[in-house]
């Protein structure tokens, strides 16, 4: 589900699990293993790709649909390990969005350093309200820390999707390239960390970040209880199934 490609000291990690790259507990563990597993391989920072057209499509809701509440639970919990993994990474992530990035897509974005759109016909954002569920403290706080308050409140509350142009402007994304240098522009930007200082930038980056990674102590027990309660919700399944009908007829 993880192809890993190098380029020198810079690892790709391309999701690999067409059609859309949805997440489901196995992807989830597949990209946590290989984030955390990327500093004992000899590597200095990682590139987060999709496929062409596609970064990915949030989560998979058909397979989510058919667990139970012990599973749905896990799930969360396996979902929060992975931001946290990109979050606390002692390696520079950048994101390279190839595509269309919504929901979980972009959740998975904004817990990287640096994230590289794609331009055209795609759409980036934390649609999560148009499609039944909230979105937890640590996943806005991450939103509004790139796009500021007032900004990041209109998008969540909307569940607004987004094209390039507007996600550049509001700073959820960092560049806006062609389809076809959106990876070797996240290279590009690794690189010239790499350029610079070992220790002092990498001191500086975690110091910098550990807001970010301080989120992650409000994941309790309680909160993934909260989440699971959500996701059996009426309003939430009736949403959820709604939309699976939706895709599945094309």
């Amino acid at each position: 589900m993880i192809d890993s490609i190098d380029h020198g000291g810079v690892r790709e990690l391309r999701l690999a699990r067409p059609p859309a790259n949805a997440f489901n507990l196995a992807l989830i563990q597949a990209l946590t293993a290989a984030i955390r597993g990327a500093p004992t391989g000899g590597v200095d920072a990682l590139v987060i790709s999709g496929s062409p057209g596609m970064f990915s499509g949030g989560l998979d809701v058909p397979e989510l649909l058919t667990l139970d509440r012990e599973e749905i639970k896990a799930f969360w919990r396996a979902f929060y390990d992975m931001l946290h993994a990109a979050a606390a990474s002692e390696l520079p992530i950048a994101a390279a969005i190839t595509g269309h990035c919504p929901a979980a897509g972009a959740v998975l974005a904004v817990f990287c350093d640096h994230r590289v759109m794609a331009d055209g016909p795609y759409k980036i954002g934390m649609n999560e309200v148009q499609v039944g569920l909230s979105v937890p403290p640590a996943l806005q706080y991450a939103m509004k820390r790139l796009t500021g308050p007032r900004k990041g409140d209109a998008l969540l509350i909307q569940g607004a999707l987004t094209s390039p142009a507007e996600a550049l402007q509001s700073g959820l994304v960092d560049q806006v390239v062609s389809p076809d240098e959106v990876v070797s522009a996240s290279i590009a930007w690794a690189e010239r960390l790499m350029l610079l200082p070992r220790e002092a930038m990498r001191d500086t980056r975690r110091i910098a970040r550990a807001d970010l990674v301080d989120q992650f102590t409000e994941v309790t027990e309680a909160s993934l209880v909260s989440m699971t309660d959500r996701w059996f919700s009426e309003e939430t399944q009736a949403t959820m199934r709604t939309l699976v009908k939706r895709l599945s007829k094309g």
